[in-house]
């Protein structure tokens, strides 16, 4: 088959599993589904990152002639109207981390095990939504007027300490925020004018290649973050098979690629952020391939073969010194969308991966890739994930569909705003040029 059928097939069973995950009244994704794609097999709860990759999927699928503007549109209102009813923290404008995905209803006690949960509100699940929301209004103009008072309610200063690094120039942004004191490790206070105090994360987020400098792109845009709190993330590097590359937190795949589907580093920072991408994505291929001898490779956070969520990656390339491990239950376990994700620096590589992932191992169903596999039992997850499923389907629309995400998340005030951030920030290893 060629290759362009077999992407158009890929995407195509994607979106197939993204579509069954939605309720049919609230507009909304439940966060997994079973292999068979069945209603019944909807997981009962959502979050504002499920939520943000649904609507950045429904562009995704009208780019790539899945589905007409007719269709994307009444997707995006019907989403946008639960949305807009949901509970959210009224002076930030913020989501809570979990709803039900039927009612929109927030979840105070876990589905199916009625353990308590004190709700929690997360910059970066927060920002994955605006995302989402900023793509759907260049996508489809007709729905702007109803998501733009979503985007502009957000104010992710209120996750943003001043403090977090004394004697620097700028501080960080938290992990999120509870409003009920929590039990676990915490500090009360707040950054926001006429807000409450609230309970914030003792950690915060201070590593550059990381998923969450998402949550530093969108706050920027939006005028609510400083710019100057970006340039001094932590960029520790890792040396494995003679490169040298800014580490990720545990050397998952998603931490480095995941914020370049919408904000395009690669061409605006070639030779350090473009480097640095081409490099990682490099190290997964000899990790699985050469070190490993696994046969295949694409280490991220997913579902993993008998139950649960774990983190995997690749350890050598982990700021953490232990980095994630590759590995559940004595085998490697690969992961399709983070494959995916590395289309944009190595396409032919990741083709041919995702499709012996797919013949050999039988990590496919009706809904495209399943969440993960092992690679010596083939044994698979159990279903599809929301936020993988996006992943793939964004990755797919940006390779054959002109770079559409990039394109509807990068209007002309989000490139005045974030090229110069992205394109000037300080790197620890010499550029190309330099090496010259």
């Amino acid at each position: 088959m060629p290759v362009a059928s077999m992407r158009k097939r890929w995407a195509g069973d994607t979106w197939r599993s993204l579509a069954a995950l939605v309720h049919d009244e609230s507009g909304l994704p439940a966060d997994q589904i079973g292999a068979d794609l069945a209603p019944a097999t909807r997981l009962a709860h959502t979050s504002p990152t499920n939520i943000g990759g649904y609507l950045w999927s429904v562009a995704a699928a009208y780019g790539l002639g899945l589905i007409d503007e007719r269709e994307g549109i009444e997707r995006c209102r019907r989403a946008l109207h639960t949305l807009d009813r949901l509970e959210r923290h009224e002076p930030t404008g913020m989501f809570f981390n979990w709803y039900a995905f039927d009612t929109g209803a927030l979840i105070t006690s876990w589905p199916g095990t009625g353990a308590r949960v004190i709700p929690f509100l997360s910059s970066v699940d927060n920002a994955w939504l605006a995302v989402g929301l900023r793509v759907i209004s260049s996508a489809f103009p007709k729905v702007a007027d109803e998501a733009h008072p979503l985007l502009a309610a957000q104010d992710f200063g209120a996750f943003y300490d001043p403090d977090a690094r004394p004697g620097s120039p700028a501080g960080e942004i938290s992990g999120g925020f509870w409003l009920t004191r929590p039990r676990r490790p915490h500090r009360a206070g707040t950054y926001c004018a006429g807000s409450e105090v609230v309970f914030h994360t003792r950690h915060h987020y201070d590593l550059l290649y990381s998923e969450t400098r998402i949550a530093s792109y969108v706050g920027v845009v939006a005028g609510q973050l400083p710019r100057a709190h970006f340039d001094i993330l932590d960029a520790g590097t890792r040396t494995y098979r003679g490169r040298t590359v800014v580490a990720t937190c545990g050397g998952a795949m998603f931490e480095a690629l995941m914020p370049d589907l919408f904000v395009p580093e690669g061409h605006w920072a070639p030779d350090t952020f473009g480097r640095n991408h081409s490099d990682t994505v490099a190290c997964h291929r000899e990790f699985g391939l050469a070190d490993k001898r696994y046969g295949y490779w694409g280490f991220s956070s997913c579902a993993h073969p008998g139950g649960g969520y774990s983190e995997f990656g690749v350890r050598p390339i982990a700021w953490l010194p232990r980095g994630y491990p590759s590995t559940k239950g004595g085998e490697g376990i690969v992961t399709p969308h983070a494959a995916a994700l590395a289309l944009p620096y190595a396409a032919q590589p990741a083709e041919e991966n995702l499709s012996r992932i797919e013949s050999e191992l039988g990590c496919y169903g009706p809904g495209g890739f399943v969440d993960s596999v092992g690679v010596v039992s083939r044994r698979t997850a159990d279903g599809y994930l929301a936020v993988d499923q996006a992943c793939v389907l964004a990755a797919l629309a940006n390779l054959d569909a002109d770079g559409c995400l990039q394109r509807w998340f990068v209007t002309p005030d989000v490139e005045a705003s974030l090229r110069p951030l992205v394109a000037g920030r300080p790197w620890p290893i010499a550029s190309r040029v330099d090496e010259a």
